[in-house]
């Protein structure tokens, strides 16, 4: 069976800042069984998980802040609200320059997730093309050495767009990490961080590889796209019919 498919919000962000309620009932509509939210604009966090629940819509995930020091009470609150398993943060391309940095960073990523697992849920990791770009120091991916200095507890939401920007192999990647990422995150198009997305299975991304390297390790496969050329929703469910259609997520409406 395959995984089902969930929407990060973050696609939509200019449509629900306008009409929230009913951007959010367009995702439901088009078969997303799940919705991850980064961020509420024009409502609050107790009025997105009512409109959630009332869609039916189940909420896995969120992108918070990383629950550590100023940010920690926020994002545990945040978590509990919505009622997700997993808090996902990630950090900026500055937080990797350096080896130093690197275990700095992944320091703070052990913490998250102790504070993370202490309230009842698991922290993983959002990726952009920094993280799977050489570093300079030693010409080895940066997400080699975050191996080294990660704790096992921390799990990854890999971003298989941005793993093959930053010039690695995601369906290797996924391989390599296993059961360490339960959240795959999905998007397509040129791999030039330059240049806007395309729905999935209009770009250089191959979604079947990816799947079938991850096996039974997937819960959930979660469409964003963090800009598009095209119509963000008319992509978001094009995205939707590829991946359902091509049997490599399941949905709620078939195709």
């Amino acid at each position: 069976m395959p995984a089902p498919i969930s929407l990060q919000l973050y696609s939509l962000r200019e449509q629900a800042a306008q009409d929230y309620a009913g951007t959010i009932r367009q995702v439901a509509e088009m078969g997303y069984i799940g919705v991850e939210p980064a961020g509420y604009p024009g409502t609050t966090v107790e009025a997105a998980a009512r409109l959630y629940q009332e869609l039916g819509l189940k909420v896995p995930s969120a992108h918070l802040g990383l629950p550590v020091g100023d940010d920690k009470q926020s994002s545990i609150d945040q978590a509990g609200i919505l009622g997700v398993d997993y808090i996902v943060a990630g950090k900026g391309p500055k937080d990797f320059e350096t080896l130093d940095l690197v275990k700095a960073t992944c320091a703070q990523f052990n913490q998250a997730a102790v504070n993370a697992r202490e309230a009842g849920f698991r922290f993983g990791i959002h990726n952009h093309w920094w993280e799977f770009s050489p570093l300079a120091e030693t010409g080895q991916p940066v997400y080699k050495h975050m191996l080294e200095y990660l704790s096992d507890e921390v799990t990854f939401q890999v971003d298989t767009y941005w793993v093959q920007t930053g010039g690695c192999d995601p369906a290797a990647v996924v391989t390599e990490l296993g059961n360490r990422c339960p959240l795959l995150h999905i998007k397509d198009g040129p791999c030039d961080r330059e240049k806007a997305m395309q729905p999935c299975g209009e770009g250089k991304v191959d979604f079947p590889a990816i799947v079938a390297a991850a096996g039974n390790t997937t819960e959930w496969m979660i469409v964003e796209l963090d800009r598009c050329d095209t119509d963000m929703m008319e992509a978001v469910e094009k995205s939707y019919r590829y991946l359902v259609g091509n049997g490599l997520a399941s949905g709620n409406q078939p195709v």
